[in-house]
C-alpha cells in the first residue's frame, strides 16, 4: 500500500500542491482528474524523484521511502509520461533493458527474459527489434509502458495516456490498464478525461488550481 500524508509543494509564490494525502492499496487503480495547472503532472513528477516535495511524508507499506533517493534499487513508482522520453537511437528492446541494466544493476540475460515477457503482454514482441520512429502512437505508449515496469516498480503512473488519441486507441489504453490490474499491478492515473477516470478508476480524486 502506497501512502501519501501532508505533501506540499509550491513553485516561488504559488502553491501546485497543498496538504495532499491519499491511501492506494495494492492492485488498484487511482485515477486523478483536474484541469490543467491543478498539480497532476506535478505529483507524477515528484512521484518519479524528478521534483522534491517541499514537506509531507510518503509510506510504502508503512515504512518511509524518498522518491528521490537515486540510490535505492527499489522503484516505487514508474511513470510513463505523455511524451513517452523514448531514446530514439536505442531499438525497443534495448529501451526496455537499459535502466534495469545501468540503475539495477541486472543481469543482462534476465533483463532481456523480462523484457520478451513484457513485449509479449503488451502485444509489441514483434516490434523488439524496431526503433521509436518506426512506431506508430498506440506502439510507442506500450514500449513506454513496458520500459516502466522493467524497473520492477511498485506503482505504475500515467501522465494523461488517452491525451490526442483517437476513440479507438482510447479504448485500448483503457483495456490496457484494466488488464494490468487483473495482473495485480498498482496504477495512478492522471487524465482530464472524466469519462476513463470513472470507466477505469477504483477511486477518483478531483483536483484543482490551488488557490
Amino acid at each position: 500500500m502506497i501512502e501519501l500524508k501532508n505533501i506540499n509543494k509550491r513553485f516561488g509564490d504559488k502553491a501546485v500542491i497543498r496538504d495532499l494525502n491519499l491511501t492506494i492499496p495494492d492492485g488498484e487503480i487511482l485515477a486523478i482528474v483536474g484541469p490543467s495547472g491543478g498539480g497532476k503532472t506535478t505529483l507524477l513528477r515528484i512521484l518519479a524523484g524528478l521534483e522534491v516535495a517541499d514537506s509531507g511524508t510518503f509510506l510504502v507499506d508503512g515504512a518511509a521511502f524518498n522518491p528521490a533517493d537515486a540510490t535505492s534499487h527499489e522503484q516505487v513508482v514508474g511513470v510513463v509520461f505523455q511524451d513517452f522520453q523514448l531514446f530514439p537511437h536505442l531499438s525497443v528492446l534495448d529501451n526496455i533493458i537499459l535502466a534495469p541494466q545501468m540503475v539495477l544493476k541486472a543481469d543482462k540475460a534476465a533483463c532481456l527474459a523480462e523484457a520478451e515477457r513484457l513485449a509479449e503482454i503488451l502485444g509489441i514482441k514483434d516490434l523488439l527489434q524496431s526503433y521509436p520512429y518506426q512506431l506508430s502512437g498506440g506502439q510507442k505508449q506500450r514500449l513506454a509502458i513496458a520500459r516502466a515496469m522493467a524497473m520492477n516498480p511498485r506503482v505504475l503512473a500515467y501522465d494523461e495516456p488517452t491525451s490526442a488519441l483517437d476513440p479507438e486507441l482510447r479504448q485500448q489504453v483503457e483495456n490496457l490498464i484494466v488488464s494490468l490490474k487483473k495482473d495485480g499491478v498498482t496504477q495512478i492515473v492522471v487524465t482530464h478525461d472524466m469519462q476513463f477516470a470513472e470507466n477505469i478508476g477504483d477511486q477518483i480524486l478531483r483536483v484543482s488550481p490551488v488557490a
